[in-house]
């Protein structure tokens, strides 16, 4: 059976993989009315990798691409393997003697909050990113784009339960953390340096009745203004920057 064919749209989650995964692009489309630096710069680079380049407009890359945020970039590619199950990549992680450091999103749903999660996971140096298949939104081309990369470099495993999936990280002796605006001990109250699985939910709902009583903990982010809570990807910038500087 062949691989599933995808889309991808935006200069960066089109270089990211042309770098790491050429020979699964089949053809990139560009904005044929673009003539500045970084289009030319692009075009020279799609070029030299050999890769089939065709000119439109803008009207067919949104179509194309499904979304107008496009760039004048869009990209048919054939969709990339997982290399590993979480099992496999937990081992690995093990047999390597580090730290675990796992971003877990329960309730999910929207590309570009997902997008940002990925991308802010990869900038702390996570080693995955976890949720359940019935209550998340899966790696699209809008997930991509926000991601600028970031979908192609950080496993995403979507899982068929996530209460036993916990219980399993734990298990592992991972310390699983969720996030709640009602928990009195804060983020920065905590020695984050082991293996750890952080938690958030969604805005508005926050994590599922039954995911919340899974985790070892709960904790809160400060806020000190008239805002009640953050986006999930500022969220899940917070704990996991805190994290890596606590590791650091």
């Amino acid at each position: 059976m062949s691989a599933p064919k995808q889309i991808l749209f935006g200069f960066h989650a089109v270089t990211v993989r042309l770098k790491t995964a050429q020979a699964s692009i089949q053809e990139i489309h560009v904005d044929a009315s673009r003539r500045d630096q970084r289009m030319r710069q692009f075009i020279e680079r799609v070029r030299e990798a050999g890769v089939k380049l065709i000119e439109s407009d803008d009207d067919r890359l949104t179509k194309l691409g499904g979304s107008p945020r496009h760039q004048g970039v869009v990209a048919r590619v054939t969709a990339l393997a997982q290399q590993h199950s979480l099992d496999d990549l937990l081992d690995a992680l093990e047999g390597e003697g580090g730290a675990p450091l796992l971003l877990v999103l329960d309730g999910v749903t929207d590309p570009h909050n997902l997008g940002a999660c990925l991308r802010v996971a990869d900038g702390a140096g996570a080693q995955a990113v976890i949720a359940p298949k019935d209550h998340s939104v899966g790696v699209n081309a809008t997930v991509a784009k926000v991601a600028s990369g970031a979908a192609e470099t950080v496993p995403y495993f979507m899982v068929t339960n996530l209460a036993r999936t916990l219980n399993e990280l734990k298990e592992r002796n991972i310390w699983v953390i969720g996030t709640s605006d009602q928990a009195t001990k804060s983020i920065y109250d905590l020695d984050l340096k082991g293996p750890v699985a952080l938690v958030l939910g969604a805005e508005g709902d926050g994590m599922r009745a039954l995911t919340a009583k899974t985790c070892d903990e709960l904790v809160s982010i400060p806020m000190k203004g008239a805002v009640e809570s953050l986006n999930v990807s500022v969220a899940a910038g917070v704990c996991l920057f805190e994290a890596l500087r606590q590791r650091r």
